[in-house]
């Protein structure tokens, strides 16, 4: 295995630990008080919209070259530390 498929399985098993979390405050979010739940549901929001970006950028490099992958790796890297903060702020102020 490359450095690059490495790199993105990592990736993605951290995409796929964030949708678990996500679903998990969903479900906070269904069981809160109609006060809570519109702050809930809009730092979800904000969480998916990261998310997003985060699995693009995956994308991205999946379908970069072997050699053109660690180019992208800075911009994936800031991606990931930025859906990292907001999930650890999200399950902070909601635990």
């Amino acid at each position: 295995m490359s450095k690059k498929e490495a790199y993105e399985q990592k990736l993605q098993a951290q995409l796929d630990e964030l949708d678990a979390e996500i679903d998990k405050l969903k479900a906070k979010a269904d069981n809160a008080q109609a006060d809570k739940k519109l702050e809930y549901y809009k730092k979800i929001d904000e969480l998916q919209s990261i998310q997003n970006t985060a699995s693009k950028k995956l994308t991205e490099l999946k379908n970069a070259s072997n050699d053109a992958w660690e180019d992208l790796k800075t911009g994936i890297d800031s991606a990931w530390d930025s859906l990292g903060n907001a999930l650890n702020s999200a399950t902070s102020r909601f635990k």
